[in-house]
């Protein structure tokens, strides 16, 4: 298949979902072998700053959880006692994370149309899934309307690093021996093409935080990570009167 952008929103969504289906098999050690294993870590970050200990029994959203990676982490940390909800709209995604831990609930679900009623989620984490969707803002918005008034959101995406002599290691590293190694592993022609086409085409940290503030959610701060190879974004879901939690 060709540039998922050539079909516009619908094009792109289609590509996304027939390419994951594809790489499924192969995705998680993927991951693990092109991150050098930094991306367990990025994961752990992320959860840290979810702020779950507010509501340890709580019902917890991971949107575009892939394999899971990101809600079993949340769902084996230590003290947790909550359930984590693992929606993505490709199932074999889901298939392969299964069992990774017992406080994972897979769903099969679109992040653009979230079976969940409004308010449901105590918090909710996407880990290098929003950089997939079609319509980004729409996107934001439903994570927004299904969370609580006053729950956190944490999104962790790649970027790209501002600091030259790792920016350009990087682009070397992603633009020709990411996705050799991609390749000859997955057996998927472009899938790891898209990533570091993706990477590039898709929002600085500053402007994403703006995007989500536009979406709904307030008091949103990011942190770059490992260089700034990838970047922490976490905001609120404002309460029914503006106010942020903990404002008086």
């Amino acid at each position: 298949m060709g540039d998922p952008g050539e079909r516009g929103a619908n094009g792109k969504r289609q590509y996304v979902r027939d390419m994951f289906t594809a790489i499924a098999p192969r995705y998680d050690f993927l991951n693990h072998l092109l991150s050098l294993n930094i991306d367990r870590r990025w994961r752990r970050a992320a959860v840290s700053l979810l702020d779950w200990q507010r509501t340890p029994a709580g019902r917890y959203l991971d949107c575009c959880a892939g394999t899971l990676d990101l809600a079993a982490t949340l769902g084996n940390t230590p003290g947790f006692a909550g359930r984590v909800i693992g929606a993505d709209f490709v199932q074999p995604m889901l298939v392969r994370g299964a069992g990774k831990s017992p406080r994972v609930i897979p769903v099969t679900a679109d992040a653009l149309e979230l079976p969940f009623a409004d308010s449901h989620f105590d918090g909710a984490t996407v880990g290098f899934g929003v950089r997939n969707l079609s319509d980004l803002t729409l996107g934001f918005r439903e994570l927004c309307r299904v969370l609580k008034p006053g729950a956190r959101v944490v999104i962790l995406e790649f970027t790209t690093p501002s600091w030259q002599p790792m920016r350009a290691a990087y682009f070397m590293y992603f633009r020709h021996i990411l996705p050799f190694i991609g390749r000859l592993v997955s057996k998927h022609t472009t899938a790891y093409t898209y990533l570091p086409e993706s990477v590039l085409n898709f929002p600085e940290p500053d402007a994403l935080a703006k995007l989500m503030t536009d979406a709904g959610f307030s008091g949103v701060t990011f942190r770059r990570l490992t260089g700034g190879i990838c970047a922490l974004h976490v905001g609120l879901r404002a309460t029914g009167d503006g106010r942020q939690e903990g404002e008086q």
